[in-house]
């Protein structure tokens, strides 16, 4: 029998993550719900889920979530820790507020939140403390009694994390033809946001040029080129781009987008291009289409021989390093000295967001962080 881990003060893990449509006839309702308070017409909403058709309406995130949920229970029964675990999600069912509503009827009442989102940004953790804070706030009006709710430290130089990563790298270059494999270039990908939020991401006195958000990607991507010279001795050029872009063109956005990057690179001369998407979890719809649609397109029409390395996703040791997370953090609740596990040359991140840290442009209350009204 394994060990019994402890979790205490904590009673519950909730996966907290995007949602996505599961049918046709969800596409149009989802996009409503993620676009709610912008005031964008149905007609370009139907535009805009004309990728969710192409892949017959539905999202993969929702099954890749269910993944991870086995993933992480297998792994939490086998290690001996003795905490269940719901999903909740911001745009779709199972609903952030109706599954925090059975975890308050189920008697839970200190919570841990795993957000899909392993980067510091407004969109990827100050917006998901925004929805804890308006499923807090109906549950209140309910008459319920409130839980305490703590988000997991951001998570993306884990080991856990990096190292399926730097295999999915290495597999990719693997799979390219032996006369361009040592020239290929990898283009590390993440979700590109408008610069103002990059440079206000993270806490206050980190903000600046990208601000945690690109520095922490730039760590990244900088740990698995080097443990892939490391095991192939080869140096391949990299470079950090963004994907995914969806506001206003008259907004600054991070760039090079992945496609304007494979033109400069074919220009340049490189031989063959690994995409690496590093700011993902899992290959939901924006890896699917972003990248092994429109990229893969934009490279077959340049003649650029490219691969597409895979995210994380339910990996056995993304699971085992929720579980170190968990541990981590019921730890130091409880006042004990614990090891705080990153690579890299950033450090373990905060535990609890300071005030100030990812801002919106409009202030709203968000729940686990320093300025959380539910402490």
């Amino acid at each position: 029998m394994p060990d019994v881990l402890d979790a205490s003060p904590y009673d519950a893990l909730l996966l907290l993550s995007f949602g996505g449509p599961e049918g046709p006839d969800d596409v149009v309702p989802f996009l409503e719900n993620v676009t709610r308070g912008r005031g964008i017409p149905k007609e370009r909403l139907e535009e805009v889920g004309r990728h969710y058709f192409l892949f017959g309406g539905v999202s993969p995130i929702n099954d890749q979530n269910r993944a991870l949920l086995d993933a992480l229970r297998k792994d939490f029964a086998e290690h001996g820790l003795d905490l269940p675990v719901y999903w909740g999600n911001r745009n779709w069912a199972p609903y952030l507020t109706d599954t925090l509503r059975e975890m308050v009827r189920d008697g839970r009442r200190r919570i841990l939140v795993l957000a899909t989102s392993a980067y510091a940004s407004y969109s990827g953790c100050r917006q998901y403390r925004e929805n804890l804070a308006d499923a807090l706030a109906t549950l209140k009006d309910e008459g319920l009694e409130l839980p305490r709710v703590d988000k997991l430290r951001h998570y993306f130089n884990h080991p856990g994390f990096v190292e399926p990563m730097i295999d999915g790298v290495l597999e990719s270059l693997a799979d390219l033809p032996e006369d361009v494999r040592d020239g290929a270039h990898i283009a590390f990908t993440t979700h590109s946001i408008p610069t103002a939020a990059a440079d206000t991401s993270g806490p206050v006195e980190g903000h600046g040029d990208g601000g945690a958000y690109v520095r922490q990607h730039l760590d990244v991507a900088e740990l698995i080129a080097g443990a892939v010279r490391e095991r192939t001795g080869v140096d391949h050029p990299w470079q950090l781009v963004y994907q995914s872009r969806s506001g206003a063109p008259h907004i600054p956005w991070l760039e090079p987008d992945i496609c304007d990057h494979l033109e400069e690179r074919h220009a340049a001369g490189a031989p063959a291009v690994v995409m690496a998407p590093i700011g993902f979890v899992s290959d939901h719809m924006e890896v699917l289409y972003d990248l092994d649609t429109e990229a893969k397109a934009k490279a077959e029409e340049l003649g650029l021989p490219v691969r597409r390395s895979a995210t994380v996703g339910a990996d056995p040791r993304f699971a085992a390093a929720i579980r170190e997370l968990i541990t981590e953090r019921a730890a130091t609740e409880r006042g004990e000295s614990v090891t705080r596990c990153a690579l890299g040359t950033l450090g373990a991140s905060h535990d609890l967001c300071p005030v100030g840290c990812c801002p919106a442009r409009a202030p709203r209350p968000a729940a686990a962080g320093a300025d959380s009204p539910y402490a």
